[in-house]
């Protein structure tokens, strides 16, 4: 390519990196205003969006996760719109750094999570088990959250009934949870037995074998923007050089 077409080509790049993580500055400045919005003042949140859970201690939880993800997006939106502008070589090394370890950390998410799925298994159940037996039904946010979940995935307890025995609960009510025999009451152990509604673990499982493809497509696309924008910003570090 000529000197011009190689300069030309450059600034289309340069200018499409703008764009691109001006957009993701933008989305991340959104989720951190909706999150930290939602943190303040959920009940507010809830009374124009709609009721989307019964439980506060959820709606906290998801402004954390708004807040976090809000913030991430902010800072590798700033490092690669503000580098590629200013043509900033240390900025743009510290876009490329910050979105590996994101690669990085995704794919060893990905790999922990196919390898170890058993191991988790049983991890959860040795610590989450006991929790069960002692605080549902004694910490209201605990065992509000287990509810919302339990009715929601149509699941009972980590496993099934059985994590419930020699409960707090069992003990206090002399049943299970109504989630453990399709919502019917009172819900002993024959009954409980007879409608064998699975854990929610192995119902959480289902859910994403069965939505396996959009789940990989999904993760397979985040993947290829991340790859593009190292390559990208890789491009015009190197190419900053030749100026």
């Amino acid at each position: 390519l000529s000197p011009g077409a190689k300069m030309g080509c450059f600034t289309f790049i340069k200018v499409m990196m703008i764009l691109f993580n001006l957009a993701i500055f933008l989305s991340g400045g959104t989720l951190l205003g909706v999150g930290i919005w939602v943190k303040v003042d959920g009940e507010s949140f809830l009374n124009i969006f709609g009721a989307l859970s019964s439980s506060i201690l959820q709606v906290v939880n998801v402004a954390y996760l708004l807040i976090v993800i809000g913030a991430i997006l902010l800072v590798i939106g700033f490092l690669g719109c503000y580098g590629a502008q200013k043509e900033s070589k240390c900025l743009l090394m510290m876009f490329f750094s910050v979105v590996l370890i994101i690669f990085i950390a995704e794919v060893a998410a990905a790999v922990v999570a196919l390898v170890f799925t058993g191991l988790a298994e049983t991890l959860l159940t040795g610590l989450v088990t006991p929790l069960l037996k002692e605080k549902y039904g004694v910490d209201k946010a605990f065992t509000e959250i287990w509810n919302v979940t339990m009715t929601e995935v149509h699941c009972c307890g980590l496993n099934n009934y059985t994590d419930f025995n020699n409960s707090y609960f069992y003990g206090t009510h002399g049943s299970y949870p109504r989630q453990c025999c399709d919502m019917q009451e009172p819900c002993n152990s024959t009954l409980a037995a007879e409608t064998a509604v699975k854990g929610c673990f192995k119902q959480i499982l289902e859910e994403i074998r069965t939505n396996a493809g959009v789940a990989g497509g999904v993760a397979a696309g985040i993947a290829a923007l991340e790859i593009a924008a190292m390559a990208v910003s890789m491009y015009l570090y190197c190419r900053l050089d030749e100026k």
